[in-house]
């Protein structure tokens, strides 16, 4: 079903030590939805994917993904999503082919069918002429749209990428946003970690992480809207203003009361 949650969280929280890096989120995403996290470096999106993804524990809260606990079974998470890293996570020192062979079998696909999605994925990427050359011989833009198309080669319900368009050009970007989309068109839920705000029109919903919190979730049109913003980028200036501002106000009155 379109409407049903394949990701909810509830008060979900990561701390390490006296540092909170995700402070009790609680949001949900549907399926084939494309839900950006967005949000400036370090203000705790790669730390709540990880939890999502069942690669940290959570300190606090719950999280279901593809209908398993995240905490209680995060092998069975595993095997239900496709994940690309924000640093790029094939192996270099292997073939193209190789490594869509090597990532069939830890999905646990037949040998036939990883035959069959080989073929396929090389013509859609059209790298049918450099299947057998080293992945670390690829230009940037080309590694990273086959480490997405390794993520999602199982099929799974949900694909996570973390930072995936970072560093690229923005023509490259455009094109791998393609590829989400097509992704999506076939039911796969994309959730995307970011901090270029201009990504965020490309999405279903997106949300706004600051200083470990959301701070906003709704369609790009309706936070424009709600902020009164051209674009997403001024959305986010203004909520980082507000944060700004209200630490400011925060430590005055603390001096105050001193």
């Amino acid at each position: 079903m379109k409407d049903e949650a394949v990701i909810r969280t509830e008060g979900l929280t990561k701390r390490f030590g006296t540092f909170v890096a995700v402070k009790g989120i609680s949001f949900s995403v549907r399926r084939g939805e494309i839900f950006g996290f967005l949000g400036a470096n370090g203000a705790g999106k790669t730390t709540a994917m990880r939890m999502l993804c069942g690669l940290s524990r959570p300190s606090a809260g719950r999280a279901w993904v593809a209908g398993c606990d995240v905490a209680r079974n995060p092998e069975e998470v595993k095997r239900r999503i496709g994940y690309m890293s924000q640093r790029f996570s094939l192996y270099e020192d292997l073939t193209v082919r190789e490594n869509l062979k090597l990532y069939g079998g830890i999905y646990g696909m037949r040998r036939e069918a990883i035959r069959e999605k080989t073929e396929r994925v090389l013509k859609e990427l059209q790298l049918e002429r450099d299947a057998d050359k080293l992945v670390a011989s690829l230009p940037l833009g080309w590694k990273q749209k086959l480490a997405f198309s390794v993520a999602i080669f199982h099929e799974p319900q949900i694909v996570f990428l973390d930072e995936p368009t970072g560093g690229v050009d923005p023509l490259t970007r455009r094109r791998f946003w393609e590829m989400i989309y097509a992704a999506a068109e076939r039911g796969i839920t994309v959730f995307v970690t970011t901090h270029y705000m201009d990504e965020a029109e490309y999405c279903d919903r997106v949300s706004i992480m600051v200083d470990g919190e959301i701070r906003a979730l709704d369609t790009p049109r309706r936070l424009r809207e709600a902020f009164g913003a051209e674009g997403m980028d001024e959305v986010f200036q203004r909520l980082v203003r507000t944060e700004r501002t209200d630490r400011g106000a925060g430590a005055a009155a603390d001096a105050t009361d001193e």
